[in-house]
């Protein structure tokens, strides 16, 4: 037997293989495609579970509806769900600059948390002290710093002694949690550690429009802004080289450990920003549960976006679109807690599955004259 025999005898059926040219309308399609059958594969999950379909099977389309339901039936509901959207936007903003430069940033939602903790902290010392409009100031300036702050300190270690920054950057969330605890029992002496909502420092809305509107513009205009930064500055160059290969921005002159600590400052500050969108302008108040776990879910928005916050606005609606529809759901079939999770988590699966066939091909071995190859 020949060698070339040999080689053909002992290859793989099929092989993966990395595309090297990816159309964006087809990978759309694959995602709409994904989202379908993720529809279809919930809706039978449900079938098996929620005792009124079991006993009207044509109630499946009201199980369906139910999503639709969540967020635009009503004006009240869309205006949510736009407020919803926009608080996740400008979450997965923080974290793209870092996810660009390869730097894993997984401690968004203790950040965004400090960002409340520091623009409540300015309301409950001097709310009432001080004029409103230089209180809501003071209230920015704080969120920011203090975002910045818990975002620095992972990449200060990461720049100078190259240490783990998911791991770092994951358990500063718990840290920032216990802070959050620490500061509810000194301001809340009765031992029940819930703080009621506070009389200043609420972010006023426009004369026109919604209450929200407000925050939506500015995640609007953030978004435009982060992408001009990130796409068309020179900083925003560095963060790609730097996330493309440490040695070759090293070979160009870049100064790494500055790029690493830049970077992260911007993280920090926008998810300071988002936490005082949180604390001003929506709760008025702090809790360990302020952010919701929107910070973990920033990294799917950002991740299925591939890193481009245009692109964001599109995964931030489909995910806050599930998160209301599964959250409906659950109050008309009056159903456990735990079903909306389920019913997101099988979507998702599917989301995040379907970027394996968007970025991989199966390559088959076949017969050529006789001889195998491999296509």
């Amino acid at each position: 037997m020949s060698e070339q025999k040999k080689r053909a005898a002992h290859e793989p059926l099929f092989h993966l293989a990395k595309r090297t040219d990816v159309n964006p309308v087809r990978a759309w399609v694959i995602r709409l495609v994904a989202i379908l059958l993720g529809m279809l594969a919930c809706g039978l999950v449900a079938f098996a579970l929620i005792e009124k379909l079991n006993q009207n099977p044509e109630k499946i389309t009201d199980f369906y509806y139910s999503f639709i339901k969540g967020s635009f039936t009503t004006e009240r509901k869309l205006w949510k769900f736009l407020k919803n959207m926009a608080i996740l936007q400008c979450i997965s903003l923080a974290v793209t600059p870092a996810f660009r430069m390869r730097f894993w940033n997984i401690g968004a939602e203790g950040q965004t948390l400090m960002g409340v903790l520091g623009s409540i902290t300015v309301a409950f010392y001097l709310g009432g002290k001080i004029p409103e409009w230089q209180l809501l100031i003071l209230m920015f300036i704080a969120a920011l710093i203090y975002g910045a702050v818990w975002a620095v300190i992972p990449a200060l270690f990461k720049a100078k002694w190259n240490t783990n920054e998911t791991l770092f950057t994951l358990m500063m969330n718990y840290v920032a949690t216990y802070v959050v605890s620490y500061f509810l029992v000194i301001w809340v002496p009765s031992g029940s550690s819930t703080l009621g909502k506070l009389k200043f420092g609420k972010l006023p809305p426009l004369p026109f429009g919604n209450q929200y509107l407000l925050i939506i513009l500015i995640v609007l205009a953030l978004t435009v802004f982060l992408f001009i930064y990130l796409k068309y500055s020179k900083q925003g160059y560095e963060i790609s080289v730097v996330g493309e290969s440490i040695r070759t921005a090293q070979y160009s002159g870049i100064n790494v450990e500055k790029v690493i600590i830049r970077t992260m400052v911007v993280s920090g500050l926008l998810c300071g920003l988002a936490g005082y969108l949180i604390g001003a302008g929506l709760d008025q108040s702090v809790t360990t549960e302020s952010v919701g776990g929107q910070g973990f879910t920033a990294i799917i928005v950002s991740w299925l976006a591939n890193f481009n916050p245009i692109v964001m606005i599109i995964t931030s609606a489909l995910i806050s679109f599930l998160n209301s529809g599964a959250a409906q759901i659950s109050q008309d079939f009056n159903v456990s807690g735990a079903l909306p999770d389920v019913i997101v988590g099988i979507i998702l699966f599917f989301i995040i599955g379907c970027e394996f066939f968007i970025n991989y091909k199966m390559v088959f071995r076949h017969a050529a004259n006789g001889k195998g190859a491999a296509k």
